[in-house]
């Protein structure tokens, strides 16, 4: 009997916890709506199709070079565009998405390839109308309780992208994985009232410029465009045609530090009046010895929020004075090689440009002396401080990791020029642009334009919990309530 009892009682206690796991797992919404909370949006892969393109291309190669070479060992760049519903329905849609990109490919075909290694280890990108091509999911997501499916406002609203990390695929895959999977790879994800679209770019293949170069002439040919406005420039060894072996053990997987408990993302909201007051306070001390506004130029939007980014950051890791820190660039330097490249270049045309210090130095000091030294080490990486760095990785290559970005580092990507809301396949622009799960780390900064057209820019962080409760508490961060 008493057996019985203890069942009994344990039976009640196994519903008891249920029901608090459940009211723990969700929460309420002014519509009355339940969907699962802090944890990750459910998905279900419906379908997965491969688009090549449209037209037989035959054999086609090309090399990669010393500036898409590091970056083998990073994961899958991915974005992610959320659009709503314009009462199109979404399997018209996904067919429309799905032969614009059939068409887009075209031009864009090394995205439907797969990474190869000629006879001598040199790393390639290789075309053949006989491969897969480019990987296209279709999904749908719902809260897996009620059938209840998620909007669009339910995603714009959340801040941590960790949550949405299923809706973009290959989460977790490295770039030297192209060697077996494809260099693109897109879920197209059904909402109640919306579409998301997750895409996954292989990092050694192309940089920002090149990913929303695509996504424009994809969107254009979607909208009924017979060709693209600016074709790719795909001949990256007229940048670079140095012959170089990656030796592939050098290379190690790096572990998913997204899924670290200790690390948190968010994104800020800079409007404009927020970064013109940044900028202003950047700004306070007018030319001397001289110069002019013309031979000494304010310091620019970039530099001064660079700025005021790193000294927050670096006040919130409460960071002992002495304690090294650094601020790192992933700047595009098609324009700043020698001969310049056309902003078409398709490929990776960028380098990483470091500037460091003390935080005790750079807490004790103006944010103009801050701004100082962002603006020095971008102007010094010039034509010959480019070939050096291409020079000296030649003769040791290594592949990068997120360690190599600096101690306590602050490290910027993408960028507000990046004409992101403007990619409109045919059923208007995107609610939301966001960055995947990959690729980030403690430090780890995305820069994107805000919604609408204005000047203001929207910070996507990752930082450790502490030093973001701290961040998020910062006035001075903040600007007094100008960022949200």
């Amino acid at each position: 009997m008493e057996n019985g009892i203890e069942k009994q009682e344990y039976e009640i206690e196994k519903i008891e916890n249920g029901i608090e796991k459940k009211e723990n797992g969700i929460e309420k919404i002014e519509d009355g709506i339940e969907k699962i909370k802090d944890l990750s949006i459910k998905v279900k892969i419906t379908q997965k199709t491969h688009i090549q393109p449209k037209k037989k291309l035959g054999r086609r190669e090309c090399q990669l070079v010393t500036f898409d070479l590091p970056y083998l060992g990073f994961f899958y760049n991915q974005k992610l565009m959320i659009y709503k519903e314009n009462g199109s329905d979404f399997e018209d849609i996904v067919k429309k998405l799905k032969d614009g990109l059939s068409v887009v490919l075209e031009e864009f075909y090394q995205l439907a390839g797969r990474l190869g290694r000629d006879d001598d280890g040199v790393f390639k990108v290789m075309y053949d109308d006989d491969m897969d091509g480019a990987e296209v999911l279709d999904a749908i997501v719902d809260d897996n309780d009620d059938n209840i499916m998620v909007s669009v406002d339910d995603l714009v609203s959340k801040e941590d992208i960790t949550l949405m990390k299923d809706l973009v695929p290959y989460n977790g895959v490295l770039n030297l994985e192209g060697l077996q999977c494809p260099l693109l790879a897109i879920q197209l994800t059904k909402l109640r009232d919306g579409l998301a679209i997750g895409c996954a770019f292989n990092h050694a293949v192309l940089d920002g410029s090149a990913t929303w170069h695509f996504m424009s002439s994809w969107a254009e040919i979607c909208n009924g465009a017979q060709s693209i406005s600016t074709l790719p420039f795909l001949d990256r060894t007229k940048a670079r045609s140095t012959r170089v072996s990656v030796n592939l053990p050098h290379a190690p997987p790096q572990l998913d530090l997204t899924s670290a408990p200790n690390l948190r993302e968010k994104l800020f909201r800079f409007s404009e009046t927020a970064i013109e007051n940044i900028k202003a306070a950047h700004n306070t001390t007018p030319p001397s010895n001289g110069t002019t506004a013309a031979t000494n130029p304010p310091y620019s939007t970039f530099q001064s929020l660079s700025s005021h980014l790193w000294r927050s950051v670096t006040a919130a890791r409460g960071l002992k004075p002495e304690d090294p820190t650094v601020f790192t660039i992933f700047a595009d330097c098609r324009k700043r090689v020698d001969p310049p490249m056309p902003d078409s270049y398709f490929g990776n045309l960028i380098q990483a440009i470091f500037a460091g210090t003390s935080a005790g130095i750079l807490l004790g000091n103006s944010p103009e002396f801050t701004a100082g030294m962002i603006k020095a080490a971008i102007g010094a990486h010039d034509a010959a401080a480019i070939e050096k760095r291409n020079k000296d990785w030649e003769d040791k290559p290594i592949i990068f990791q997120y360690k190599d970005a600096g101690m306590n580092c602050v490290a910027v990507g993408s960028s507000p020029r990046f004409k992101v809301y403007d990619v409109d396949f045919g059923f208007g622009t995107p609610e939301r642009v966001r960055s995947g799960s990959n690729n980030r780390f403690d430090g780890m900064i995305y820069l994107y334009p805000e919604k609408g057209g204005g000047k203001g820019i929207d910070v996507e962080i990752s930082l450790e919990v502490k030093a973001m409760d701290n961040l998020e508490t910062d006035k001075m961060f903040l600007m007094n309530g100008e960022v949200v």
